[in-house]
């Protein structure tokens, strides 16, 4: 995908899938393309080349996808309380994200539908009557994951849904993500830039630099044994909660301007493991050990490291 204004290439040669009932977590530095890939998802975005599908079925853009379709992806935007009407109250912003859904239970959306919504995402069904500018950070999140969830999707992207909040109202959102997860069976695409949140509720775990996907895999596996130095340089720079583990190792310089992005690998100007053929040739992502990796020394080029015999897990 190209921006539109310049010949940049924002996001390229990514591939991803995600079911029902499982968390993909998204990270990368800002800039990488995560949200460009989220708008390409909720089809705020049409790809230049490539598709989005659902169940095998190909859609465009949000204004060439029919309802069905609309409704089966979800999103709750970072900076939630834009999205939302300020001359409306709350109640008629779900019922409204509603009232066309497929979902039979959903039908004919009214308060009583309004107010179990609110419900299932721990807030009084009183919110309705209330408008955006009258809630907290914590309460307009979670009134955006009622939102998503009124018309029953398939799958929710969330993007950077829990940043700028406490951390008493991160968790609170967090465990809320995952009851709705557990009780709707819906997918999860999580962006994050930060990793500690994303260890704790993903599945599996996608890394992006540059507008690539750098390695993909279960999220256990990628947080215990990095395979790109890429993924290594973000683990060690996560904050230990244990004085016992060594400080963070910030990772130092600046990701490539989309526009002017170097010869070869995309990271060799900041990679510690750099070598000649890194400067001339750009890497494919190739499977290594039950993960899919872009690096021409994987898992060489990151010495087969375990995190953790050097940095204690964090959790939430």
């Amino acid at each position: 995908m190209r921006s539109s204004d310049s010949p940049a290439k924002a996001v390229c040669d990514v591939s991803l899938a995600v079911q029902r009932g499982e968390t993909l977590g998204l990270v990368g530095e800002s800039g990488c393309g995560k949200s460009t890939l989220a708008k390409l998802i909720t089809g705020q975005l049409t790809p230049d080349d490539g598709q989005v599908r659902l169940d095998g079925t190909r859609v465009g853009e949000l204004s060439e996808r029919s309802t069905a379709q609309r409704r089966r992806v979800g999103v709750v935007f970072q900076h939630a309380r834009g999205s939302f009407d300020p001359r409306w109250p709350i109640g008629r912003s779900i019922a409204e994200a509603s009232s066309d859904a497929t979902s039979a239970s959903l039908h004919d959306t009214g308060p009583d539908e309004v107010a179990e919504l609110l419900c299932s995402v721990d807030l009084a069904p009183a919110i309705a009557d209330r408008y955006p500018r009258e809630l907290s950070g914590g309460e307009i999140q979670r009134v955006a994951l009622a939102r998503a969830i009124a018309h029953d999707p398939d799958i929710i992207v969330l993007d950077e849904p829990v940043s700028g909040l406490d951390m008493a109202t991160q968790a609170r959102v967090l465990s809320l993500l995952a009851d709705i997860q557990q009780q709707f069976g819906v997918g999860y695409v999580f962006i994050s830039h930060d990793l500690n949140v994303v260890r704790f509720l993903a599945d599996r775990v996608a890394v992006m630099y540059a507008g690539e996907l750098v390695e993909v895999g279960q999220a256990g596996d990628l947080f215990q044994s990095p395979n790109h130095p890429y993924t290594e340089a973000l683990i060690r720079a996560i904050p230990s909660d244990d004085p016992r583990d060594p400080p963070p190792v910030p990772l130092h310089g600046a990701p490539p301007d989309p526009a002017d992005r170097p010869e070869g690998c995309p990271f060799h100007p900041r990679c510690p493991a750099v070598t000649q053929s890194c400067q001339e040739h750009h890497p494919s992502l190739e499977e290594v050990r039950e993960t899919h990796v872009r690096c021409l020394h994987a898992p060489e080029a990151t010495g087969e490291t375990d995190i953790n015999e050097s940095h204690t897990e964090n959790g939430l």
